[in-house]
């Protein structure tokens, strides 16, 4: 893996920038809690796509143009455990995420808004039909959490490994809800402050999100339940382009190498067809020779 850089920003990242020196794509990935980001960078990139052995398979080699940042949570106070764990909220147990889900609520809230200033300061340097937003585990619920809170949508697609939706039980409020918009509306209410961001608004573009959720059948951690929740629930608010991938092995982690395989082809749609044309690294090198990467 290439040596990662460290943006002391007011949320820490950890920064793998592109390795053939041109910016085409960011993806900002998130790790689960009690994970640091400098652990889940250094797993998940050495982490290997199918192939030739003599070639490299990872996924800076794949994607040479696409820049990798993966921000660091707080330490916040475990209410269970009385201590500090990285986290990007407090929960009780992930045997059952959903279990006294209010307590989700303070670190969410807290967590929220520097990860949306994150998105919107990389977007000075690619747009955001650019940029792939995602995480594992507690991760990915954060992810979630953020996309209704900001309610503007248009990335690239979102990723999600061995993940929950982190409304827990107040999914069942959503279905008073009469429109896509509705309940777009009220998800946003749900997580965000007051007049942080743009109320949802007609467009429901962020419905148009392509999504690839991945989860494990041996995960011990976070039950595939839960994930097939996140899908479920997904599909049901008309979200339309949710892929659902699951694996009879990897544990609580990405199944290798066909979740990583899933991952490469997802990843390469999406640059495909942001684009309207065949991804390349010559093409990308012309496109992007005016982009600075973040952190560099």
């Amino acid at each position: 893996m290439a040596t990662p850089s460290i943006d002391d920003s007011n949320l820490p990242l950890v920064i793998i920038n592109p390795k053939s020196g041109a910016h085409t794509h960011t993806i900002i990935l998130l790790h689960g809690r009690d994970s640091t980001a400098r652990d889940f960078a250094s797993d998940f990139l050495e982490s290997e796509a199918s192939g030739p052995d003599n070639t490299d398979r990872t996924l800076p080699a794949l994607f040479p143009t696409l820049k990798w940042a993966f921000p660091q949570a707080k330490m916040l106070r475990s209410e269970r455990f009385d201590q500090e764990l990285p986290q990007w909220f407090d929960m009780w147990k992930t045997e059952d995420p959903m279990e006294r889900c209010a307590m989700n609520m303070p670190g969410l809230n807290a967590s929220i808004g520097p990860l949306v200033d994150l998105i919107r300061r990389e977007e000075e340097f690619v747009p955001r039909e650019r940029i792939f937003f995602g995480g594992i585990s507690q991760g990915f619920a954060t992810v979630l959490a953020t996309l209704f809170a900001e309610g503007r949508g248009g990335f690239a697609g979102l990723v999600g490994f061995n993940s929950w939706f982190p409304l827990g039980v107040k999914c069942e409020l959503l279905h008073e809800c009469k429109s896509p918009l509705e309940r777009l509306q009220a998800l946003q209410e749900f997580f965000s402050h007051p007049g942080r961001y743009d109320i949802v608004e007609g467009t429901l573009g962020i419905l148009q999100t392509p999504i690839l959720l991945q989860h494990s059948r041996d995960d011990q951690v976070i039950d595939i339940s839960y994930g097939t929740l996140v899908r479920n629930m997904l599909r049901e608010f008309e979200f339309s382009n949710v892929e659902w991938k699951e694996y009879e092995d990897g544990g609580h982690w990405v199944n290798e190498p066909e979740g990583i395989d899933e991952l490469v082809v997802f990843l390469r749609n999406r640059m495909q067809s942001e684009s309207g044309t065949a991804f390349s690294e010559t093409a990308a090198q012309q496109d992007s020779s005016q982009a600075t990467p973040l952190g560099s």
